[in-house]
């Protein structure tokens, strides 16, 4: 099985390329905001440890299962340890079946995330992101509070490619991706 972790700043691509990887490969997608948007639905709010515990139930259920693999998209604040700590609690899921894993990281200039944060795509997916203005808000609030890109040599695993997706098309990401690792 093969656990492929896509992470970025927000509206940097992730789903969108995950989307386009499940396509290129058959690894099914399982990204942030399916775990999100439940949760806002039925709480009214957002509540990380509920997100968490919900997203251990399909990492739990998903390794067990007799599937190729997954793709998960995520927000990596590099600067909060509990960001550490949540990567290697997911991948030792995996790790424990026997799973290769393999890091993705998305970066792409504001500008340009700021426009992705208004697609169609996105609001289609993500009910949370519909009021643009409360979403752009929180793109910005992010962006400066938190650390949301790698620094050169920081990410210490094997299978990690970084992929600057400013200029690039969701299927052409992914087909980097799935030739780079082979999948």
């Amino acid at each position: 099985m093969k656990l492929v972790l896509i992470f970025g700043s927000a509206a940097v691509g992730k789903m969108s390329v995950g989307q386009e990887l499940m396509k290129q490969t058959g690894l099914r997608l399982f990204h942030n905001h399916m775990a999100i948007e439940p949760v806002i639905e039925v709480l009214g709010y957002y509540d990380n440890k509920t997100i968490y515990e919900l997203r251990d139930v399909f990492f739990r259920a998903f390794s067990q299962s007799d599937n190729d693999g997954m793709i998960f998209t995520f927000m990596w604040a590099f600067d909060r340890q509990e960001d550490w700590d949540y990567v290697a609690h997911v991948t030792e899921i995996f790790k424990n079946v026997g799973s290769e894993i393999y890091y993705v990281e998305l970066v792409a200039n504001q500008e340009t995330r700021l426009q992705r944060n208004e697609t169609t795509n996105r609001l289609a997916n993500k009910a949370s992101k519909r009021n643009l203005e409360q979403s752009r808000q929180r793109l910005l609030h992010d962006d400066q509070k938190y650390r949301l890109q790698s620094n050169p040599g920081e990410i210490p695993f094997e299978n990690y490619i970084r992929i600057d997706n400013t200029h690039l098309e969701p299927d052409a990401v992914a087909h980097m991706i799935r030739e780079h690792f082979a999948l």
